[in-house]
Order: structure tokens, then C-alpha cells, then sequence
């Protein structure tokens, strides 16, 4: 069996998909961008909270963000070579399954998934609350599809995958 993949040649006949989803990273940016610039909005109890100085947000806000931060680094710390911003494999790729990897499959996305979360609260931002399902229906996506290159390139993939969850361990 051959180390390389490929997208299948029926995804490309219109040239309209990127060979390894350079798409994907450009729409990632827009995403974290969007959600970064999303307008904060306070109906109703949650401006009262926030005017008072809602210490509870805050207090589940800061522990989440600093447990993204550790999440995102050992996800980086044991990919170390096999880095990529995009989907698809490096071609000297090889699978990784200990360290946070035996917990989740993608630390990488879960932490920015739980800073986003982080922000929200931070924030006490109902547009936020809103637009969090769209970010990780995004990075879900995006997993899906790194997965299925994944499976072709390891045989054993299949077997991490019923073993680790993607996101959250024991939930996800």
C-alpha cells in the first residue's frame, strides 16, 4: 500500500477543491477571526451580571483558558515534525497516539474549542453562546476530513479511533 493519498480525482474535476485543504485553513482563520470580532451581545441578566462584575464567569473562564493553553501546547509538543496547519499528512508523517494523544485525537482543535468557550464566558456573550456550535461544527468538519486521509495513510487508525475520542475524552 502506497504512503501517498490522494482526494479523489470526482472531488476535483471542477479544480474546485484544494489538493490538501488549503481551503480549509483560509476558512479557519475567517472562523477564529469572525468569532474573535463577533459583537458582544448582553440581553437582558447577562449585562446586569456583567455590570456587576460576574466573578463566577470568571472564575470558570480563566481555569478553561489555561487548560486550552496546556491542551494546545502538549498537542503540539507530541506532533513536534508531523505539524501541519493543514489537513492533510505531512508525507513523513507518522501516527501519534501517546501523550495527549491518547486521551484526544485532536488537541489541537479542543483547544481552541475550549478557548473559545473560555471567551464566552469571559465575555458573558449570548452572540457568542450562539455562534459556538458553528465553531465546532467547523473544526468537526475539518477533523473528518483529516481523519479520512488519515485512515489511508494508517491502517491502524481505525482501531485509535474506536479507542480515543476526537475532541473530549469519554464524551467526544
Amino acid at each position: 500500500m502506497s504512503n501517498q493519498i490522494e482526494p479523489s480525482q470526482k472531488s476535483r474535476r471542477w479544480g474546485l477543491i484544494p489538493k490538501r485543504g488549503e481551503h480549509l485553513v483560509v476558512i479557519q482563520i475567517v472562523v477564529i477571526l469572525g468569532f474573535i470580532w463577533l459583537p458582544v451581545w448582553r440581553p437582558g441578566m447577562l449585562d446586569t451580571w456583567a455590570q456587576a462584575g460576574a466573578w463566577w464567569a470568571v472564575a470558570l473562564a480563566v481555569p478553561l483558558g489555561v487548560l486550552a493553553l496546556i491542551i494546545g501546547a502538549l498537542g503540539t509538543y507530541h506532533l513536534r515534525t508531523n505539524l501541519t496547519p493543514l489537513p492533510y499528512p505531512v508525507d513523513h508523517n507518522q501516527l501519534v497516539q501517546t501523550g495527549i494523544y491518547g486521551l484526544i485525537r485532536h488537541p489541537l482543535y479542543t483547544s481552541l474549542i475550549c478557548i473559545a468557550l473560555s471567551w464566552t464566558l469571559y465575555q458573558l456573550s449570548l452572540s457568542h453562546v450562539l455562534a459556538l456550535p458553528l465553531f465546532f461544527g467547523f473544526f468537526a468538519y475539518k477533523a473528518a476530513i483529516e481523519e479520512r486521509w488519515l485512515r489511508a495513510r494508517h491502517p491502524e487508525y481505525a482501531n485509535y479511533a474506536r479507542r480515543v475520542r476526537a475532541f473530549f475524552p469519554w464524551i467526544y
